[in-house]
């Protein structure tokens, strides 16, 4: 979701601006993101802020495993990083109708809010509500497969993170730098 989003003019808009790298992998998953986290991907970068997104390809996982994995990465970031802010992006909802996917994602939700403050550098961003309608559908026009986003669901997930982004810089747009995961 993460490296898709970099193809949509939003990231023009709102991330470039901040320097951001992107370094999310279509299909990835918090081990796959673990694995590249200890082997090499955070060598010569000093991000103020690090987005990490991962966990809904855990699908054969508990939402206690899924929110462990998302928990030791951000342990790895703030121990490698000890400078930067990670900032953990929600787990969207998923299906066009309320599913076992999608109660599961909304576990691992609630477990990253009770278990991300111990971390300390760690903030949590949810914005799944945004996408969910009062029927519990969700729109194709946000995500057209009822997974990934579309333009608007991208817009939709974008202007929390910039406005956050932003609030945790406060810098100058030239000296500003985050890195998405």
């Amino acid at each position: 979701m993460v490296q898709l989003m970099e193809q949509y003019e939003i990231w023009k808009e709102m991330f470039s601006p901040l320097h951001a790298l992107n370094f999310g992998l279509a299909g990835d998953t918090t081990c796959n993101v673990l694995w590249r986290l200890q082997n090499g991907e955070l060598e010569n970068i000093r991000p103020k802020v690090v987005v990490l997104w991962v966990g809904t390809n855990n699908h054969d996982h508990t939402a206690e495993q899924v929110a462990g994995g998302i928990v030791a990465i951000a342990q790895l970031l703030t121990n490698r990083l000890p400078k930067a802010k990670i900032v953990v992006l929600g787990l969207l909802p998923r299906g066009e109708q309320p599913n076992p996917l999608r109660e599961k994602n909304a576990a691992v939700n609630r477990l990253l809010r009770s278990w991300l403050p111990r971390l300390g550098q760690a903030l949590f961003l949810d914005v799944s509500n945004e996408f969910l309608h009062s029927d519990g559908s969700i729109s194709s026009q946000d995500m057209f497969d009822y997974l990934h986003l579309t333009p608007t669901g991208y817009n939709t997930l974008a202007k929390p993170l910039s406005d956050l982004l932003l609030q945790i810089l406060e810098e100058t747009p030239e000296e500003r730098r985050a890195s998405l995961v």
